[in-house]
């Protein structure tokens, strides 16, 4: 065996040898990639969500609305019958009963229309906030994903476990949303 090859034995040992210290750096950064990739899924069906419950609420705003605009009608036809002077005495009492009797029915259904509003805009409120921790998962996995990649390039390990400590933050972070009202 020559000199020569016995050396290109040798840094193919070493590189062996760097190579299989760095497969668990490859392994975090593999099971990063997943974890930022189900984050990110998580993250896109919650904002989805918080949509789809504003739009619900809006509706319901909007029906309440509509509700207050005929009760308001409403009063101000009863208040006009009772200044006016009208020919038919009779008629125009009749006429302002059922009006009292529709503004005492819509003063409930506002009071329950308002408080399911409300309601619906609480589940916006709780869907966006389960977005926020979800988006912050992913930002902090990232950064996890892409601090241990750098070991590769410098084979120093103080990357690998700054980015674990990052992907630890994100998955910390990911999990808070169960616990969030």
């Amino acid at each position: 065996m020559e000199a020569n090859e016995a050396h290109e034995l040798q840094e193919h040992a070493e590189h062996g040898s760097h190579e299989s210290a760095m497969r668990p750096v490859a392994f975090t950064m593999s099971v990063l990639a997943v974890l930022v990739a189900v984050t990110t899924v998580l993250g896109h069906r919650t904002h989805t969500e918080a949509v789809l419950e504003q739009n619900r609420a809006t509706d319901q705003w909007n029906f309440y609305q509509a509700k207050k605009i005929r009760s308001n009608d409403t009063y101000l036809a009863a208040d006009l019958l009772s200044v006016v002077a009208v020919a038919d005495k009779a008629g125009a009492e009749k006429i302002a009963k059922s009006y009292a009797s529709h503004q005492a029915k819509w003063e409930a259904d506002l009071k329950e229309e308002q408080q399911k509003a409300e309601e619906l805009q609480q589940k916006v409120e709780q869907a966006e906030a389960h977005a926020d921790r979800y988006d912050l998962a992913e930002a902090l996995l990232e950064i996890g994903l892409v601090i241990t990649s750098v070991t590769l390039l410098t084979r120093s390990r103080i990357y690998w476990y700054l980015g674990i400590a990052f992907a630890l933050a994100g998955i910390g972070s990911a999990i808070s949303v169960l616990f969030l009202k």
